[in-house]
């Protein structure tokens, strides 16, 4: 096989959705924090809705970007978690998966902390090809061929080999 032709992990965002800023999301920081050794990030509203009680620019959530080992560890430990099943709807066309975790504790190793709750984490997992760096990089930017595209098949196929999952 053509070494250009392997897909690869880029990188795993979790997330956790909190709502409101406050005790909520700093225990959610604290939490995603002991979970993979990096700071994690807050991010913002980007509209007003009074329903829920959140204004614009207000932080509502945390997130965390791993790459490399870090994140094929995350992954591990999430679908370990959810059992090892992904269904063919998590995976978009471009490549991409995204699952959650609807309680933190299912995961093994994981205990309940009182003083941090009970969270549920989203992860999204992106895939790339060796030579995607033309795509990003800032002097004589290019687009990707449709042929180096990562598809569907292929990160269906990856997670397969590498992770164990079982597609429903």
């Amino acid at each position: 096989m053509n070494p250009m032709e392997e897909v690869l992990i880029s990188k795993a965002t979790l997330n956790i959705g909190v709502g409101e800023g406050g005790e909520r999301l700093s225990r959610a920081i604290n939490l995603l924090e002991s979970l993979t050794g990096q700071n994690p990030v807050k991010t913002f509203s980007k509209v007003t809705n009074p329903e829920f009680g959140i204004r614009k620019h207000q932080p509502i959530a945390c997130k965390v970007t791993l790459r490399g080992e870090k994140a094929d560890n995350a992954i591990k430990l999430v679908l370990d978690g959810i059992g090892n099943i992904l269904r063919e709807t998590q995976f978009d066309d471009h490549g991409n998966v995204s699952f959650g975790i609807a309680e933190h504790i299912d995961m093994p190793g994981i205990r309940y902390d009182p003083d941090i709750g009970i969270f549920g984490i989203n992860v999204n997992v992106t895939f790339e090809k060796p030579g995607y760096r033309i795509k990003k990089r800032k002097i004589q930017r290019k687009k990707i061929p449709q042929k180096h595209m990562v598809k569907k098949e292929e990160t269906v196929k990856y997670m397969i080999d590498n992770f164990q999952v079982k597609i429903e």
